[in-house]
């Protein structure tokens, strides 16, 4: 047994488990802030075990950013569940489960309960905390259980990452008198966790966490200890008469005087006793003061190191900080004992105030010789309204970063009397951030913004007839507000359309279309359709049926809701007219369950002439979109619960135009570009697609579907050496090292992260990763903050700031350009990043927009100034290595590994990955795959072969003679000469880059493509070994094909072929010798007289400029030159193209379209 094997197997002797982070009760364990809920619902039924208590767990809820997926969690943690008599309810909505909860606590009342009590925990996002309102006041009003006790989990989003408005849900809680906790780490969530069920208890009080992305979504090794946390309880406090707990009856008066004249205090009490809050710096004759709390603290700590402030130089300089635990109330002892002798104490939080509110009522009263300033949102001794927005330290909007507070921080420092070297080190620091700022105050040439998945319903589902609008929601629909789809303006969860009733009486508009998914309709949505009803409104709800709440992770409908069951409740309410429109009509149930009485059933091809009917029908109508999320499919595929069809779809890129109706069909991203010598065309990235086939219906020939499940795996690994290479040497960790993981949602950069985060709990060294998804689940910019370090005190911040990532892993070019990407970056660090581009939604928009991969690594090399820049085609090799480009950042993991550039042992990482226990085999190959190809980069070329994207020829000479060859394959050697001669014929007038235009464009009109071609296209030799190296020998071929039409009439719908068509294509190519003769049957469709037209005067041009080269001072010659460009596609596609053209053509040569403008008006075409 060699090292390697011998440490693997130490490490696999650990007796490490992925359920550790639920059943440990000493020791350290691995768990993100998600799974730390989790676990206090489990630890707590222990901790009560060994108090002689036999108590329960009961939670409810609604999922929402930040706590998306705890649900998922716990379903996840069911077993563990049952075991420790904690039941799981997800509730229809926050306000009815907010209402369960609060029954939880008086389940002992009428004498029958069955355990000494249950423990009951909320959870929500902001917007559920505002509608639970009355809900939350009624139950902590009422009180908690003795042994049970309850605690309100609420999820904020600052900066509106994921959320339709941004929120700060504090003053929802203080308004209903809740206490809240605001835990700074994963470590704090479990010990807040604990006090705060204790604190519940004790003061019969419900209390609540806030939770933020940068805490509930950082993972990190933790003390699971259950002795880490031992409440004091004992306090000698006056009670009222039966105390403090739940009771029945009660009255609403003797409530809330029990609330604030008693518990309240007895909150206050235990926090002091139990010290929330802690003077963490501290020092001799501190003059100035920092209070934070949660991530404003986190913060703060990084600010202060950024400008070169450690505690020995804030207790020189007599800088103090405060960390406060429980933001409100604010325990009163605490505070004032921080403020004793201090001249200015600066407060940090983000949005509005609640921390600095309560300092200025607590330090008011204290003589000026005591009192001090008061910094925070406001300044120079006024209040939060009369402080003008240019005179406030810190903002209340948005979110607060290490680097503003730095500059803010540096300005208030720098009023003091400093010693000389640490004002030069703030001065320093203020230089550099100020002069980053500007180096960065640059446009970014692309954003990964989220869009829908490929093969998403709503692609198709939230399209509109013409002449209407429709009006959005909360829900992945949202995201039609920002596409070209006719959707405007939005209501909040559960209001969708009730807008309409507002509005509609004073507007000529006679009806609108409401996007609703079936999530919101069973959350609340249900009762705005109600009320459209009521208000007899004329309002089409286009309810999006998806079998799962796409947007948060996949999770099902908390309750029973088929399609059949909607339609009968849309019939109950009053709703006229209801149709079901589904990709699969046939697998709608008529008559099971039993649809309502007049409901009908359209496949979704009829999508628009069914809105078009409903549209006219008075009063409230439903259009019920039956379809199930396409993310969703391909997570049940996986695990083999949704049948998974063995076709894939594929594009002839010679038959294929690149006129974008693929795109605009599909509305699709796995329909990407792909850069040919005759222009761009398109293609199917088979790793993304999930087979939704509406591209296929785009009105081109050069679509394909294959019988294959998947594509094959190309390369020969028998190149790739066995075993491992050669091992670097480990870089040391005498300083933290900060790694910035960056991608597209859904391709594995949280895996990645989750992976090394696990090696490093394995190695026992500090860690903390901080996912930073967002949209990231549609497809938007992900990132992974992972920082390793000796000790967790070096480690101050969950994301990495501003030029201190050390490492930026990125398999996506987009991220790694864009200036969110670049700030971060050292200017002596290293990045590797993918060099394989992928659309984002511009292309969509732009059918010729390219990843502008040269450029965005161009900026990632100019940031790197001392440091280096490693690009590999990693997407292009896990294809070819492993037949799917998600193993790309493993790839890239491994390539940095090997690189020398990961302070951990291959062997804990592989180890990991058997933890991780998803394609395990695969993902420990592509991460050993990734080392060879760094020791050995000569491999990449040699793996890839010929499938890197050719460079387009430039000259002239290379031109004529490509083009020329494939004309002579066109027609005939007749046919190419004539090219050939009319170009050299005009090379002597025209300027070398028209010369290059016209040789590229006349072939265009020259090679236009009948049925002759595209039969020959299809049917060429190259495009079946195309086919068998993607996906096998002899696989069968469908082709979707439309019959061609006399006139510009209602386009003929595509069909289906099979092999008997490829036979006839066969002879249909060999008979291209009939082309334009009296023979050929198609040439007297209007597309293809059009097609010889258009030819004929493009030909007739370049003849006239051979005859008078002073042509080129009248007329706008390149712009002529270059419209064919414009002219793609097949059928009424091009011919609208055709229609376009003719007309800038006509403007040009007449001179109504000035020099340098119609190529312009062309490209916007």
């Amino acid at each position: 047994m060699d090292a390697v094997d011998q440490k693997l197997l130490d490490f696999r002797s650990m007796n490490l488990s992925l359920d550790d982070k639920y059943l440990l009760d000493e020791g350290d364990a691995y768990m993100t802030g998600i799974q730390a809920l989790v676990r206090l619902a489990l630890s707590q039924h222990r901790r009560d075990r060994q108090a002689d208590l036999n108590t329960a767990g009961f939670v409810a809820g609604y999922r929402g950013s930040p706590l998306g997926n705890f649900d998922t969690s716990l379903w996840q943690a069911g077993k563990h569940l049952s075991s420790h008599e904690v039941v799981f309810r997800p509730a229809v909505n926050e306000d009815l489960a907010a209402t369960a909860v609060w029954g939880s606590q008086q389940a002992g009342l009428a004498g029958q309960g069955k355990f000494d009590g249950v423990v009951g925990w909320w959870y929500g996002k902001g917007p559920g905390a505002d509608r639970s309102g009355d809900a939350l006041r009624h139950a902590n009003l009422a009180g908690t259980s003795r042994h049970g006790g309850v605690v309100a989990l609420y999820g904020d989003d600052h900066s509106c990452k994921s959320s339709s408005i941004p929120h700060q849900s504090e003053h929802v809680m203080i308004g209903t008198g809740i206490p809240i906790f605001y835990p700074t780490s994963v470590q704090e969530i479990l010990d807040f966790g604990a006090h705060a069920v204790a604190m519940s208890r004790a003061a019969g009080i419900w209390t609540s966490m806030k939770l933020v992305s940068e805490i509930v979504e950082t993972s990190s090794s933790v003390d699971v200890s259950l002795a880490r946390v031992s409440p004091d309880l004992a306090h000698d406090l006056v009670l009222p008469a039966g105390g403090l707990n739940i009771r029945w009856p009660d009255q609403a008066l003797e409530q809330e005087a029990r609330l604030y004249q008693y518990k309240l205090p007895r909150a206050l009490v235990y926090a002091r006793a139990n010290g929330f809050n802690q003077t963490v710096w501290s020092g001799p004759d501190s003059r100035i003061g920092i209070v934070a709390s949660g991530k404003g603290y986190l913060d703060t700590i990084e600010a202060l190191r950024i400008l070169g402030v450690s505690q020995s130089v804030a207790r020189e300089i007599g800088l103090q900080v405060y960390r406060v635990g429980m933001i409100w109330p604010l325990e009163p002892h605490g505070i004032r004992e921080f403020a004793k002798g201090l001249r200015e104490l600066i407060v940090v939080e983000e949005k509005r105030p609640v921390l600095e509110s309560q300092i200025k009522d607590e330090l008011y009263g204290l003589p000026d010789s005591l009192r001090p300033v008061v910094v925070g949102k406001s300044a120079q001794g006024k209040g939060e309204w009369s402080t003008t927005t240019e005179e406030a330290p810190l903002i209340s909007h948005f979110e607060l970063q290490p680097e503003p507070i730095a500059l803010m921080l540096a300005g208030r420092l720098l009023l003091l009397d400093l010693p000389e070297q640490v004002k030069t080190g703030i001065q320093s620091a203020v230089q550099k951030m100020t002069a980053r700022r500007e180096a960065l105050r640059v446009e970014d040439l692309a954003d990964r913004k989220a869009y829908f998945c490929s093969g998403c319903p709503h692609n198709t589902s939230t399209r509109v007839p013409e002449g209407s609008r429709a009006l959005g929601g909360i829900g992945c629909h949202f995201l039609a507000l920002m596409m070209d789809r006719g959707t405007e303006t939005f209501t909040q969860m559960g209001g969708e359309g009730a807008s309409w009733v507002g509005a509609a009486p004073f507007t000529k508009e006679p009806h609108v279309f409401v996007n609703i998914g079936d999530g919101t309709y069973f959350h609340s949505g249900l009762l705005a359709i109600r009320q459209a009803v009521a208000a007899n409104v004329n309002v089409t709800y286009k309810i999006l049926y998806n079998d799962a709440v796409g947007m948060t992770g996949g999770q099902p409908v908390d309750g029973v809701l088929s399609v059949a069951r909607l339609t009968r409740q849309l019939h109950a309410e009053g709703v006229g007219k209801t149709v079901i429109v589904s990709d699969e009509p046939g697998l709608i149930d008529t008559t099971g369950e039993g649809l309502a009485p007049g409901v009908t059933v359209r496949h979704r091809d009829e999508l628009d002439a069914v809105q078009r009917e409903l549209r006219e029908v008075k009063g409230a109508t439903a259009l019920i979109f039956a379809q199930t999320c396409a993310s969703e499919k391909r997570r049940r595929r996986k695990r083999d619960a949704y049948p998974d069809p063995a076709i894939r779809a594929y594009i002839n890129p010679e038959v294929c135009e690149g006129c974008g109706d693929c795109s605009t069909q599909s509305n699709c991203l796995s329909v990407e570009p792909v850069q040919t010598e005759l222009g761009i065309k398109r293609k199917i990235n088979q790793s993304s697609c999930n087979k939704d086939f509406s591209c296929v219906k785009g009105f081109c020939p050069s679509f394909v579907t294959v019988d294959a499940r998947s594509v094959t795996v190309r390369a020969n690994r028998k190149q790739i050496p066995e075993g491992w290479p050669q091992a670097p040497q480990l870089p040391e960790l005498q300083q933290p090292i900060r790694i910035v993981l960056g991608g597209v949602g859904g391709m594995g950069v949280i895996t990645i992260g989750a992976l090394v985060g696990m090696a490093a709990h394995i190695e026992k060294k500090a860690v903390r990763v901080m996912d930073m998804g967002g949209m990231a689940q549609k497809g938007g910019t992900v990132y992974s903050y992972v920082q390793l370090a000796t000790h967790d005190g070096e480690i101050s911040a969950t994301k990495v700031a501003e030029e201190m990532c050390d490492l930026l892993i990125s398999a996506d070019p987009v991220v790694a350009g864009h200036s969110a990407t670049l700030s971060r970056l050292k200017p002596d660090g290293i990045a590797i990043v993918n060099q394989d581009g992928t659309p984002t939604a511009q292309f969509i928009r732009s059918r010729d927009w390219l990843t502008p991969v040269r450029t965005l690594l161009t900026r990632v090399k100019g940031q790197l100034s001392q440091g280096q820049l490693l690009t590999v085609p990693a997407a292009q090799l896990a294809v070819h290595l492993l037949g799917d480009a998600i193993y790309a950042n493993q790839l890239l993991l491994g390539m940095a590994w090997q690189k020398g550039l990961i302070p951990l042992h291959r062997e804990s990482i592989a180890r990991a990955i058997e933890m991780n226990g998803a394609s395990v085999d695969k993902n420990q190959e592509a991460f050993r795959l990734g080392c060879h190809l760094a020791s050995s980069p000569d491999m990449i070329h040699e793996l890839l072969g010929d499938v890197r994207e050719p460079s387009r020829l430039e000259t002239v000479p290379e031109i004529v003679q490509d083009r020329a060859r494939r004309l002579k394959q066109y027609w005939n050697g007749t046919y190419a000469r004539r090219y050939q001669n009319l170009i050299e014929s005009v090379q002597a007038v025209l300027p070398e880059k028209m010369t290059v235009t016209a040789a590229r464009e006349l072939y265009r009109v020259m090679a236009y493509k009948d049925e002759f071609e595209v039969a020959r296209l299809l049917t060429d030799a190259k495009f079946r070994s195309t086919l068998a190296r993607e996906f096998g020998e002899n696989v069968k071929v469908t082709y979707h094909l439309a019959a061609p039409t006399l006139s510009r009439s209602e386009p003929t719908k595509k069909r289906e072929y099979g092999v008997w068509m490829e036979r006839l294509m066969k002879g249909l190519a060999k008979a291209q010798f009939l082309r334009e003769t009296p023979l050929d049957p198609f040439s007297r469709t209007e597309e293809r007289k059009l097609e010889r037209q258009w030819r004929d005067q493009y030909i007739a041009l370049l003849e006239e400029l051979s005859r008078n080269p002073a042509l080129l001072e009248t007329v706008d010659v390149g712009a002529l030159l270059a419209l064919p460009e414009q002219v793609r596609g097949y059928g009424h596609i091009k011919l609208a193209a055709l229609d376009m053209a003719m007309q800038q053509w006509d403007a040009i040569r007449s001179g109504t379209v000035r020099p340098g403008v119609a190529r312009a008006e062309s490209l916007a075409a």
